[in-house]
């Protein structure tokens, strides 16, 4: 009831404040909330655009036919993020959700087998369940912690008996670095480290979702080789931070590969004179990963910004690459989803999630003037919308 009131309260706020003035407006930080002078798209680091080099590199490819594997631009692509993550094969996949349903697959052949992984990964929640509706494989989820990891002990005690005819047999453990929905936490060698023991220890396997890993990487100080050193096979996105318009590559031993391309061609991934686009993610590699650092740089200052300002709350020490998470309190004048309405009007493009939280995502597109904007547009609609209240009575 008391949330109902608080919602309605602030619907009516806000749509007095895109029609009348605020006696506030003197003493706000001016931003005019009529028309946006700029766009800032935070939303997620996906709405990256390809980079005029990248475009560039993409007309000017040299193209054959990959399905036949003798297109020499994802040739050289594969090639180059292999040896990156230290593994003996890659393979250019149109998406990180084919490249992570590849990687179960293969290391699932037979139906009924079981995978452990976290109950908050982007595999579980967000990429249709596929693993289970095109492999008849089984999810076993294990909770994850604050920081993106799962309690080892519960990873052990998930795992199968195998002389038991009432359990499907598990076959593989998988993890998520950066962890998305964890707002970016870094998982780090050494925890990777032991998950990867652990499923030696048992025979299993251990692919790691790497839709971000170069962020991890970056933000650890350590190569992407050594981070990954215990995982069987990686799927790294190449279309997020790194600003490839499309595209992602999963590594592993060169018999993972050669399974995970004849798989590729009967899930639609068969690609022809796909050179056009491993050109982009060529690029990435070269020029992108350097500069992830700022995107970093950036989120700090967000963050530290947004904690300041009544009504937000972000815990700034949990902020270690480029997600922001911003809770909207309970004393906030706007809820998240209305907050993140008004500052579409004025060009600040953000994703209310989880009922009271606003996630932002940082990438190479943002500056640090966007940053200062952005906060400016926070605090400005929070003032107005008090304003309006006092004087309407709300």
């Amino acid at each position: 009831m008391e949330l109902g009131v608080a919602m309605l309260k602030s619907r009516q706020a806000l749509s007095l404040l895109s029609t009348e003035p605020s006696s506030a407006d003197s003493d706000a930080i001016p931003v005019d909330s009529k028309v946006a002078s700029r766009i800032v798209d935070l939303r997620s680091d996906t709405v990256t655009k390809p980079t005029a080099e990248m475009r560039a590199a993409m007309a000017s490819a040299e193209v054959d036919d990959d399905l036949l594997g003798v297109d020499p631009t994802v040739c050289k692509l594969q090639q180059q993020m292999a040896k990156i993550f230290g593994k003996e094969a890659g393979l250019f996949v149109p998406s990180g959700t084919m490249g992570n349903l590849m990687g179960v697959l293969v290391h699932c052949e037979v139906r009924g087998s079981e995978v452990i992984l976290g109950s908050e990964c982007h595999l579980h929640i967000y990429e249709q369940g596929g693993m289970s509706t095109l492999g008849g494989v089984h999810p076993r989820t294990v909770l994850n912690k604050a920081d993106g990891t799962m309690d080892l002990q519960e990873v052990e005690a998930a795992i199968r008996p195998l002389n038991d005819d009432c359990y499907p047999t598990t076959r593989l453990i998988c993890i998520e670095n950066t962890h998305n929905r964890c707002g970016g936490k870094c998982i780090s060698v050494e925890y990777t480290d032991k998950i990867g023991e652990l499923a030696k220890w048992y025979g299993l396997k251990f692919h790691i979702d790497g839709a971000r890993i170069f962020n991890a990487a970056t933000a650890l100080g350590v190569s992407p080789e050594r981070l990954t050193r215990a995982a069987d096979s990686i799927s790294v996105c190449l279309s997020k931070g790194l600003a490839a318009p499309v595209g992602s590559v999963l590594v592993g031993s060169s018999e993972f590969i050669a399974k995970a391309r004849k798989l590729r061609k009967a899930l639609g991934g068969g690609m022809r004179q796909a050179g056009v686009i491993a050109a982009a993610g060529l690029i990435s590699l070269r020029d992108m990963v350097g500069k992830l650092k700022d995107d970093h740089h950036h989120a700090q200052l967000l963050a530290e910004g947004l904690n300041a300002i009544a009504g937000l709350k972000v815990d700034v020490a949990n902020v270690e690459t480029n997600i922001v998470n911003v809770e909207v309190t309970t004393d906030s004048a706007l809820g998240a989803e209305d907050l993140c309405e008004a500052m579409k009007e004025r060009g600040v493009l953000s994703i209310a999630t989880q009922g009271t939280r606003i996630r932002l995502v940082t990438h190479y597109h943002i500056s640090n003037d966007d940053v200062q904007y952005v906060l400016a547009c926070f605090q400005d609609t929070l003032l107005k919308t008090i304003a309006v209240h006092r004087e309407n009575g709300i």
